[in-house]
C-alpha cells in the first residue's frame, strides 16, 4: 500500500523511500514513484476484478446447475404425467380387454352350460317326443342367437370405447405437437422477416430496459444514453458514466450491442468490431469498452459470460446479454475502490505540485534577487568609481584653489609693498607728475 512506504522529500524533488524489510533508504524520482503507485493500484484492481470474476463464474455455474436441475425436474414431471396418462389409458384399455375377455368367458361358460343343458334336454326331448325336441331346440337356438347378439353388441361397444380413447389420446398429442410446430414455424417466420437492424435494436432495447429497471436503486446518479455524436464519422451504441455525490466521475463505459439472425449466411465474429469500438471509446473519452454480443453463439470461449479482451485492446470486454448488468456492477465497484487510491494519488500530486511551485517560486525569487543584486552591485561600484573620480576632481580643484589662494596672498603682499616712491624711483617723468599733483592739491 502507498501509505506503508515512508517518503522523505528533499529540495530537488526526489523521494527517499525506506524499505520496511531491510531499512535501506533509496531515492526514486517522480516518474518511478508514479509507476510504483500504478503497479500497486493495478495489482489491487486486478486482484479485486479476478475475485469478482471468480465469484461471477461460480454464481453462473450454480445458476446453470440449478437451471439444469429445474429443467430436468420439469421434464421428469412432464414425462411422469405423460406416463401416468398413458398408464391410465392403458389401464382403461386393459380393463376393457379384461371385461371383454370376462364377458367372452362368461358367454362361453353360459353357452357351454346351456349346451350341456340343451344336450341333456335334447336327450330328454329325444326320448320324449320329436316335436317337443324341435320346439326346445328352436327355443334354445333363439335364446342363443339373442345372447350372441347381446354379446356382439357388448363387444362392439367395448371396441368402440377403446378406439375412442386411443383416438382422443392421439388427437390430444397431435394437437400439442401441431401447436409446437406452429410456434416454431412462427418464430422462424419472424426471424426470417426481421432485418439485421431490427435484431440489433431488440438487443439494445433489452439492455436499456434491464438498466432502467434498476437505475433508480443501483445507479441514481449514472448517465446511460445512446451515443448520437457522429462528428468523427462513427459512434458507439450507448455511453455509461457514473458520478459520486461530489460530481467526480467514478467510471465510464462505451457499449456496443451486436446480434444477428440465425438464418444469416454471412456470419460475423466478435473480433470484427473490437477495433472500431476501441476507437469510439478513445474519441468519447471513456475508460472501458464493452461489446454485448450474441455473435458466435456456439463458442465456449464467449459463452463463459465475461471475456477479458485486454490482450487485444486495453480495458476491453466481451459479454453475453445476461452479464450486461454484472459487468457494469463489477467495473463500478472496482472503480469505487480505486477512486480512493486516485484521491490519495491526486493529493500526493497536488502536494508535489505545491512543493514544486514553492521551489520554483524560491528559485525565481533567488534568480530575480541575484539579478537585482548584481545590477545594484554594478551600479554601486559605478557610483563608487564616480565618487572616487569626483573626489579626485575635487582634490584637484582643492589643490588649484589652494594654489590660487597662495598666489593671491603673495599678490596681496606684493600689493602692500607697492608705494609711490617705489613706483617713481628711477622714473623722473612720473616723479614730476606726482609733484605737480601734490602742488595743485596744496594750492
Amino acid at each position: 500500500m502507498v501509505a506503508n512506504i515512508p517518503i522523505f522529500r528533499n529540495p530537488i524533488g526526489m523521494n527517499d523511500i525506506n524499505c520496511p524489510e531491510c531499512g535501506k533508504v533509496f531515492k526514486i524520482d517522480e516518474t518511478g514513484y508514479a509507476n510504483i503507485l500504478k503497479q500497486v493500484r493495478d495489482k489491487d484492481f486486478n486482484n479485486a476484478l479476478n475475485k469478482r470474476l471468480e465469484l461471477a463464474e461460480k454464481d453462473k455455474l450454480k445458476s446453470v446447475e440449478i437451471a439444469k436441475r429445474d429443467i430436468k425436474i420439469e421434464m421428469q414431471e412432464s414425462a411422469n404425467m405423460k406416463d401416468a396418462k398413458i398408464q391410465q389409458l392403458q389401464a382403461k384399455i386393459d380393463t376393457a380387454e379384461i371385461k371383454k375377455n370376462l364377458a367372452i368367458n362368461e358367454a362361453k361358460h353360459a353357452i357351454e352350460k346351456e349346451r350341456d343343458s340343451i344336450a341333456y334336454k335334447l336327450h330328454q326331448i329325444k326320448e320324449n317326443n320329436e316335436i317337443s325336441q324341435k320346439l326346445a331346440i328352436q327355443k334354445v337356438v333363439n335364446g342363443l342367437e339373442k345372447q350372441q347378439d347381446e354379446l356382439r353388441s357388448n363387444l362392439e361397444r367395448v371396441e368402440l370405447e377403446k378406439k375412442l380413447a386411443e383416438q382422443s389420446l392421439k388427437e390430444k398429442y397431435e394437437t400439442q405437437i401441431q401447436d409446437r410446430d406452429e410456434a416454431i414455424e412462427r418464430l422462424r417466420d419472424m426471424k426470417l422477416r426481421m432485418s439485421t437492424k431490427m435484431v440489433g435494436e431488440s438487443l439494445e432495447q433489452h439492455c436499456e430496459s434491464e438498466f432502467n429497471r434498476i437505475r433508480a436503486t443501483a445507479f441514481p446518479l449514472a448517465y446511460f444514453e445512446k451515443d448520437n455524436d457522429v462528428k468523427n464519422g462513427s459512434k458507439g451504441d450507448y455511453i455509461f458514466r457514473d458520478l459520486n455525490k461530489e460530481g467526480t466521475e467514478i467510471v465510464s463505459i462505451m457499449f456496443e450491442m451486436k446480434n444477428e439472425s440465425d438464418l444469416t449466411t454471412n456470419k460475423k465474429k466478435n473480433e470484427d468490431f473490437l477495433k472500431e469500438l476501441n476507437k469510439d471509446r478513445n474519441e468519447k473519452n471513456c475508460e472501458y469498452a464493452v461489446l454485448v454480443s450474441l455473435l458466435e453463439s456456439d463458442s465456449d470461449f464467449y459463452n463463459a459470460g465475461i471475456v477479458d479482451m485486454s490482450h487485444r485492446f486495453p480495458k476491453m470486454y466481451v459479454v453475453r446479454p445476461q452479464c450486461f448488468l454484472p459487468i457494469i456492477t463489477l467495473l463500478r465497484n472496482a472503480a469505487i475502490k480505486s477512486l480512493k487510491y486516485k484521491a490519495e494519488l491526486a493529493l500526493v500530486k497536488a502536494q508535489n505540485i505545491d512543493i514544486t511551485n514553492f521551489e520554483q517560486s524560491l528559485e525565481n525569487f533567488k534568480t530575480a534577487f541575484g539579478k537585482n543584486y548584481n545590477l545594484a552591485s554594478r551600479r554601486f561600484e559605478t557610483a563608487i568609481q564616480e565618487i572616487d573620480k569626483s573626489i579626485d576632481h575635487l582634490q584637484k580643484t582643492k589643490e588649484a584653489l589652494l594654489g590660487a589662494d597662495r598666489n593671491l596672498r603673495l599678490a596681496n603682499d606684493k600689493a602692500q609693498e607697492v608705494t609711490v616712491q617705489r613706483l617713481t624711483r628711477q622714473n623722473p617723468t612720473m616723479t614730476e607728475k606726482f609733484k605737480d599733483l601734490e602742488n595743485k592739491a596744496a594750492a
